[in-house]
């Protein structure tokens, strides 16, 4: 049985259902998409052009997969560039109405699409991908002007790449985006911080009851070998 310190909160975002006592929702799958270096999708990144029926199909095996398993689904939307916002998010909207997180490596690009989003009326479903300790007040301004429900908090602390680094982190954003919806990301970067991760996001948890999670794949993209030993589906 789980105790925590704090009440568990749960957070609707479009048909998702986040947070609450472990078990008492479904885990929530989320797939990245459109990122820079997706080969299978992209054409050009700059003009955004892509390989729709290849970026449908992958889609649709995230979902297959969140129901075989019984998981909910969400979907990472990475928008590389400005003339692909408007592209990326309307051909999202036109084969899923799964929940997005609107993510980029650029902010301007981030608020931009968030701004578009709001304007074809599928703000309720976006998420915010994401704020860290680096963001400035503008860019949290801008968030909560343009009206997104819920924010990603990511515990990437370059001081610090302990467990106790990310809370600090996380600690650190909380009281400035309190009256969002906030998820927490523990940040992994490689397979030694996933370990870190997990510890952060327990810990963090019990402490706020906020909904949890991590980029785990990550440590896998990191681990050298892993292919030629256990083959292509451990990395696929």
């Amino acid at each position: 049985m789980w105790i925590f310190q704090s009440p568990q909160q749960k957070f609707t975002i479009g048909k998702v259902i986040l947070g609450g006592l472990p078990g008492e929702n479904p885990t929530v799958l989320i797939g990245s998409i459109f990122y820079h270096n997706q080969k299978k999708i992209w054409l050009n990144t700059l003009d955004g052009i892509f390989n729709r029926e290849e970026a449908e199909k992958l889609i649709k095996i995230q979902e297959e997969f969140a129901d075989r398993t019984g998981l909910q689904s969400m979907l990472d939307v990475v928008i590389p560039s400005r003339k692909c916002i408007e592209k990326i998010i309307d051909f999202i909207c036109s084969v899923t109405n799964s929940s997005i997180l609107i993510d980029s490596p650029s902010v301007n690009i981030r608020i931009e699409a968030l701004k578009y989003a709001g304007e074809i009326g599928v703000l309720e479903k976006c998420i915010y991908n994401s704020l860290n300790p680096e963001s400035s007040e503008l860019e949290i301004n801008k968030v909560r002007e343009i009206g997104v429900g819920s924010v990603i908090l990511l515990a990437y602390n370059t001081k610090d790449l302990t467990s106790n680094g990310k809370i600090k982190a996380i600690k650190e954003l909380i009281p400035k985006v309190k009256d969002l919806k906030i998820l927490i990301d523990t940040c992994v970067i490689d397979i030694p911080s996933l370990g870190l991760a997990l510890k952060a996001m327990l810990s963090l948890k019990s402490e706020y009851g906020y909904p949890v999670g991590c980029g785990a794949h990550n440590a896998i993209e990191t681990w050298r070998g892993l292919k030629t030993k256990m083959g292509t589906q451990s990395i696929n």
